[in-house]
This record gives structure tokens, C-alpha cells and sequence, in this order.
């Protein structure tokens, strides 16, 4: 793929698909996007900051700061400045590392409040003076009339900022400023000024990456006439002889845990001051080499262009026709919040620091970080095995780095900046890898991968798998998410035994896929629902199937998480009762009313995200409204998920339902909208719903196309009456990967009734 000259004339008089991208959906409520400027999977996240809620008040946990995981809230009424790297759509945060924020007047070195503003450098800024596209944020600042305009390159942060009026300007460089944050998270950082416009530079922090590093360098277009900093932290015992010097003003080697730095300016009116702030994993020189090839112009414009060009040529991945405008815009900010994560994580040299603390060469792959795979081995990185497949091959090769560097020897759980935090459940790497190699996407050593998913699914010590694997099970006594842990980890098993069988390893086979059945053992079928077991074998007395707290479930209750079988759901569906029960359950789950009670101590639930009692703004649920092709009641699979399409997904800050956690509810919305799921990724099958597209063309990197049409398409033909695959009927609900891959034709043909014969 590539862009010419004709598609990037396109690009710049507004006729490409960019244009339909709108990074302001899901920065209200529960979406956790940020706005800012970055370029596919960029390294930078450029974006506004727009509160400095801690993380702890009084010694004790802020639920306010859950709003502020991507650091800007829509609703709030100031900025606090812009830093340079957000997560997007996440449950948990981190990250926010060097805020910049450029004001005018008396130098104001604390963010002072959002009531009132002018108490520190934050200003306040109008919604009608906001602009969001790919890779350009733009906002005027009106405490401070400045007008302040983001962009970037893969790396380096540009910074462009137009002063109103003829004063006496400031740049702040925070570096104590961060997301989560709490007095003890900045560890240490350092600035070093080499010149009258050239500042390196790092920071390190103790957060859900225990330890980060992360360095930079910054330049002005223009020589600051004087600079200096403050550290806010307290007075410390030992003072050392640093003290013979005023590091206030002009000191050119500042250390300290609480800085904030400013560098001065007289500026005329309109006139404008640029900075670049380049990254690096590994040290300050590559920082700096980073920015020297990436921007080594101060052409703002120019890097504004190439990174549209470059959203422009991702988004061409898949040319779709839409029934409406709003569709358009809800479809292709599906494809660019799906291409926000994970993120490159290596110099422009190939250099990054690995798990062990060291620096490592990638060879021959690209090296990612930020896996939020409880979330996205679902349909993320089986989206990505579609359209962008070299792109997830580098990063299951970055998972097997994150393997060999680590002294735990385990793939990544949730891993970020190298480091891995441990969140959430399951060893859900295990399911991206597997699927990778048997669609033929990962092409590197397939038994040391096999050899890495065993070893991860055996560490004893890990959240309850040494009972896992003694029980068949994970006793209530021993861990709040027994139930959960085990359907999870019982899928994970059931991808290593497919990974096991498609390289003939038999005796691996036959041990995993037993343990893929352990789903059984947490079942009760006296109530027909999945239930926390304890060390005696006998379930929990005190139970609750409704409430998504203390019950055994990670973010959850039991009516969602009893589906969570995606490896077996017709056993499944035979375990609970035969296809006319379990058809009841699930018109159950989607008509019956959660009151607020049962999940109002599970922060990532939210009535936004619920219909009926299925939960569609967290992840666990994603694949339940195809369990209906199992019961012979496809129609109502296409029903629910055109449903689920118009309830969930909206234009607008507020347009999602839930976090969009690293683009996996984004890849929800792009599969269905396609006409096909995976349901079970570790399978090379996808179960068919219902199009909302027209029609789709996915231009696949062999350079095969594969089309989907939808005849006699509306809002009101949601019903599939017939599918052909490459012009022959296709009986059933599955079309298999080689399928696509190999290009061709999938046509619905739609109706506005239920056909019940297919």
C-alpha cells in the first residue's frame, strides 16, 4: 500500500477517508479516548490534559481520578496543559509524562484549579474553538489568548502556539505531572539545557508500571531568553552540595522529584513559538537522534500532512460503503481507535529497553508495548491478523521478546513500557499467539512460541493456576475471581491445545485440551449457573447471580460469565439444558432489567454500556450475541447485533458504551459491522451476523481484496435471507479465515423478516 499525489491532494481538499474520523467520540463518560494528535500506533500521544485529579485523597482511593485515564474529560471546562503519551479507552491509567503548557503574563508555576483558573497556568477553553482530526488537535486557550495546535510523527510531539497579543510569554515543562497520580509516582527526573533552545532530559515513575523510564528531548524554534525551575518536593534530610548553586535561574542541570520548569519569551502579536519534544525508551541522545530524523524542519505543516497521509492509507484498509454520514464517522473512528495500541516501543535505530532493564536490538520485527490483551485478544488482534497482518506479527515477535527477557518466564499479561503490570486475568497472550501462527500471520519460531504458552499456562504461582491445575478448578478461599479465572484460563488452555495439534504435538494436545474442559467443574447445575466452588468441592451458599462484585467474577456477574465458554459453545449449550433452554437464556439476558444496585461497585460497568443485563460496554460478553447461530436461531444473532450496533455506538464525545479499552470495543463495532465474527480466536472461524455495511472492500497485504456485499440493505432489513461465498450458497455460520485471505466475494442478501430456515 501507498499513497500517491492524487490521493494526497485528496487528503488535503478534505475528500479522504480522514475525514470521517472524529477523536472527540468517547472522550465523555466511559468511552476514555483522548482527542489528541498521534500517528498509527505512534510511540507520542500529543493531547490535552484536563484535570490534575490524584489518584489517593486522605490516604485512600479517589473514584473520581477513574474518569481521568486517558487525562482529558469532555465535560470539564480548562486545560491544564499538553502532555505526550495517554493510553486510550483503559480501565486503569498511567502514562501523562511531560505536560507542556504555553501562557502569557506573571509566570504561574502550579496548574491552580478548575473553579478558578487564573489561580495557576490551566485556562479555560470553549468546546466551538476545539478542533479534533487524525494527527491535528487545535484549541485556543482564552485565559491566555493562545492558540494552541498538536501534531506529530511517529516519536516527536510538535507544538505550535500563536500569541494574540505582544507580552512576555512562558512554555511550562512539567515534569511531575502524570495520570494516577500520587505523591510518591515521580521517582526522579532530570532536565539538562544544552543551549539557549535545546533541554534533555528523563523521567521515571513508580505506578502500574512499576518502573518506567522514559527520556526526551525538547526544542524551541525560537531562543528563550531566560529559563528556571522549582521543586515542590519537600525538604529532604541530607542536602548535599548542590546547594552551592541557585538552581532556580538559569542553572543548566537540574535533578529533583517535583519540577516544574518555564522558559521565557518576548513575543510580538501572532506571533508564533513551535516546540518538538521527541521519546525514547533507551537514553537523551536517542531522543534527540529520534527528532533529527523524524522532524528535523520546523515545517509544522508538512508533519501535519504525512500524518494524515498516513491515517489516510490505514483507513484504506477498508473501503466501505455506508448507509449514512453518522456511519461513516462511527466506522472509520472504529479503524482509527482500533490503530491508537498498542505502540511502537523502540528508536528510530531499532533500540529499545527490554523487561530485564537492558537495551535490546529488534531484529527484523518492530517492538510494541502497551498489551491490554485481556481486553483485546477477543477481536483486536484477530482484526489485525486481517487487514494489518505484518503489524500483529511484530507484535506476537514483541510478546516473545517480552517471554525471553523476562526472569518469570512468562508472555505478557498487561504489559506497558517494560514493564508489566499484571492486570486483569487469564494468560490471554497465549490466545494471541496461537491464532497468529494457525492463520498463518506469525511466521517465527512456532515451537519456541509453544514452549513460552506452556510455560506461562504452568507458572503455579501465578493468580491461582498451581490449584487450577491440582482441582481442575480455583477454590472460592483462595482468590476473589475464582470463577472467572478459571473459564478464562480454561479457554487459554484450549488455545494451546490448538496451537499443540496444528504443530502435531501430541502429548501437549492431549493435557491441554483436558484442561480446556475445567469450565465444567464451575458449573452448577442446580442452578444452571457457572458458581465460585470451593477447596471441598462444594459452591459458595451465599450467592448472588445478578451482582458484579465479591461474587467470584472479575468485572461481571454470573449471568454474563456463564456463557463464557467460547471454545465449546455447544457443549456448553448442552450443559445447561439443550438448545430451547439456552435460547431462553439469552432472550433472558437481553430483555431482563440490571438494577444499578448490583453493579454499582464495579467502577467499569455503567448503565450506558447495558442492555437488559448484557453487558456490552465491558468485554467478557462480546461474543454472546452469536451464540443464537447455535440454537438455529441465526435471525435472532442478526437481530441482536444490528441492535447492539445502533444502542452502543453513537457520534458524539459520549458514542461509546464503555472504555473502548485499546481499540477492542472499536473491533467489536468494525467485525459486525462486516458481517462476521471470532467468536473463539485460537480457531480459524468466523460466525456471521448481520452487515451494517452495504458493501466492503478489505484490501488485504497480499494484495487480494476480499468483498462484502449486503443487498437490499437498510435499518430495517436486518435479517440475512440468504449468503453466498464466491457466488455459491453458503449453508450454515461459519466462513473460515482462508476464506478472506484468499480474497473473494461474501454477499447478504437482506430482509425485513426472519428467515428461520437457515
Amino acid at each position: 500500500m501507498g499513497i500517491g499525489l492524487d490521493e494526497l491532494w485528496a487528503i488535503y481538499v478534505g475528500n479522504g477517508l480522514v475525514r470521517y474520523v472524529q477523536p472527540l467520540i468517547g472522550t465523555a463518560k466511559m468511552g476514555h479516548t483522548f482527542p489528541g494528535a498521534t500517528v498509527p500506533f505512534g510511540a507520542v500521544q500529543l493531547s490535552p490534559d484536563t484535570d490534575t485529579i490524584p489518584y489517593a485523597v486522605d490516604g485512600k482511593y479517589n473514584p473520581d481520578v477513574y474518569k481521568y485515564c486517558s487525562g482529558y474529560q469532555y465535560d470539564d471546562p480548562t486545560i491544564v496543559g499538553f502532555s505526550h503519551t495517554h493510553f486510550s479507552g483503559t480501565g486503569h491509567s498511567d502514562l501523562g509524562d511531560f505536560l507542556i503548557m504555553p501562557t502569557t503574563g506573571a509566570l504561574q508555576l502550579n496548574p491552580g484549579t478548575a473553579d478558578i483558573p487564573q489561580s495557576g497556568f490551566r485556562s479555560a477553553y470553549q468546546h466551538d474553538n476545539e478542533v479534533a482530526e487524525a494527527n491535528y488537535y487545535r484549541v485556543k486557550l482564552d485565559d491566555h489568548g493562545i492558540l494552541a495546535e498538536l501534531t506529530t510523527s511517529t516519536r516527536t510531539g510538535f507544538h505550535r502556539y500563536t500569541f494574540a497579543e505582544k507580552d512576555e510569554a512562558h512554555i511550562v515543562l512539567d515534569l511531575m505531572h502524570g495520570i494516577y497520580d500520587y505523591d510518591d509516582k515521580t521517582v526522579w527526573t532530570v532536565a539538562r539545557v544544552l543551549n539557549d533552545s535545546t533541554v534533555l532530559g528523563y523521567r521515571q515513575t513508580n505506578g502500574w508500571a512499576r518502573t518506567r523510564t522514559v527520556y526526551f528531548a525538547m526544542s524551541f524554534s525560537k531562543p528563550f531568553k531566560a529559563y528556571g525551575s522549582k521543586d515542590f518536593d519537600v525538604a529532604s534530610v541530607y542536602k548535599g552540595f548542590w546547594r552551592k548553586f541557585d538552581q532556580r535561574d538559569n542553572f543548566p542541570d537540574i535533578a529533583g522529584k517535583k519540577l516544574r520548569m518555564h522558559f521565557d519569551f518576548d513575543v510580538e502579536a501572532g506571533e508564533q513559538v513551535q516546540v518538538k519534544f521527541a521519546l525514547s525508551p533507551v537514553g537523551m541522545a536517542n531522543a534527540l537522534a529520534n527528532m533529527g530524523a523524524e522532524i528535523p524542519h520546523w515545517d509544522f505543516d508538512r508533519i501535519k500532512r504525512e500524518g494524515r497521509a498516513q491515517w489516510e492509507e490505514e483507513l484504506r484498509r477498508i473501503e466501505a460503503v455506508l448507509p449514512t454520514e453518522a456511519d461513516y464517522v462511527n466506522f472509520y473512528t472504529a479503524m482509527y481507535h482500533a490503530a491508537l495500541m498498542p505502540t511502537v516501543y523502540m528508536d528510530i535505530d531499532g533500540q529499545y529497553k527490554g523487561l530485564d532493564y537492558e537495551i535490546h536490538q529488534a531484529d527484523g520485527f518492530v517492538n510494541y508495548t502497551s498489551f491490554s490483551i485481556w481486553d483485546t485478544f477477543r477481536a483486536f488482534h484477530p482484526y489485525l491478523n486481517i487487514v494489518n497482518p505484518s503489524r500483529n506479527a511484530d507484535m506476537v515477535a514483541s510478546m516473545m521478546a517480552h517471554y525471553d527477557q523476562s526472569v518469570l518466564q512468562m508472555l505478557p499479561i498487561w504489559s506497558h513500557y517494560a514493564n508489566d503490570n499484571w492486570c486483569m486475568s487469564g494468560y490471554h497472550s497465549v490466545s494471541v499467539v496461537a491464532d497468529a501462527i494457525i492463520k498463518g500471520v506469525y511466521t517465527g519460531d512456532a515451537q519456541a512460541a509453544l514452549d513460552a504458552c506452556v510455560a506461562t499456562a504452568n507458572h503455579r504461582r501465578y493468580e491461582g493456576i498451581g490449584e487450577y491445575i491440582d482441582n481442575g478448578y480455583i477454590p472460592d478461599e483462595t482468590n476473589g475471581t475464582s470463577v472467572s479465572n478459571t473459564l478464562e484460563y480454561a479457554y487459554d488452555d484450549w488455545c494451546i491445545a490448538q496451537l499443540a495439534q496444528y504443530l502435531g504435538k501430541q502429548e501437549i494436545y492431549d493435557t491441554f485440551i483436558k484442561r480446556a474442559e475445567n469450565w465444567r467443574n464451575v458449573y452448577d447445575a442446580s442452578i444452571g449457573f457457572m458458581r465460585p466452588r470451593r477447596a471441598d468441592g462444594t459452591f459458595r451458599e451465599a450467592f448472588d447471580v445478578l451482582e458484579t462484585h465479591g461474587q467470584g467474577f472479575i468485572e461481571g456477574n454470573s449471568w454474563n460469565y456463564s456463557l463464557y465458554v467460547p471454545h465449546s459453545p455447544v457443549g456448553l449449550m448442552e450443559t445447561m439444558g439443550g438448545r430451547k433452554r439456552f435460547s431462553r437464556y439469552l432472550d433472558s439476558l437481553f430483555t431482563m432489567y440490571l438494577p444499578d444496585a448490583y453493579f454499582a461497585h464495579t467502577e467499569d460497568i455503567t448503565r450506558e454500556g447495558i442492555i437488559g443485563n448484557y453487558v456490552h460496554g465491558n468485554e467478557p460478553s462480546h461474543h454472546v450475541a452469536y451464540l443464537y447461530n447455535i440454537t438455529g436461531e441465526a435471525w435472532k444473532t442478526q437481530e441482536k447485533v444490528r441492535m447492539i450496533l445502533e444502542n452502543q455506538y453513537h457520534n458524539g464525545p459520549d458514542g461509546l458504551g464503555g472504555n473502548d479499552d485499546c481499540g477492542q470495543m472499536s473491533a467489536w463495532y468494525l467485525f459486525s459491522s462486516l458481517g462476521f465474527y471470532p467468536v473463539s480466536p485460537g480457531s480459524d472461524e468466523y460466525w456471521l451476523g448481520s452487515p451494517l455495511v452495504q458493501s466492503a472492500v478489505i484490501n488485504l497485504e497480499n494484495g487480494k481484496t476480499f468483498t462484502v456485499e449486503a443487498l437490499n440493505q437498510s435499518d430495517k432489513h436486518v435479517y440475512v435471507q440468504q449468503v453466498l461465498l464466491n457466488g455459491k450458497p453458503l449453508d450454515g455460520f461459519i466462513i473460515n479465515h482462508h476464506d478472506i485471505v484468499e480474497g473473494g466475494n461474501l454477499q447478504f442478501h437482506m430482509g425485513d423478516k426472519p428467515n428461520r430456515k437457515r
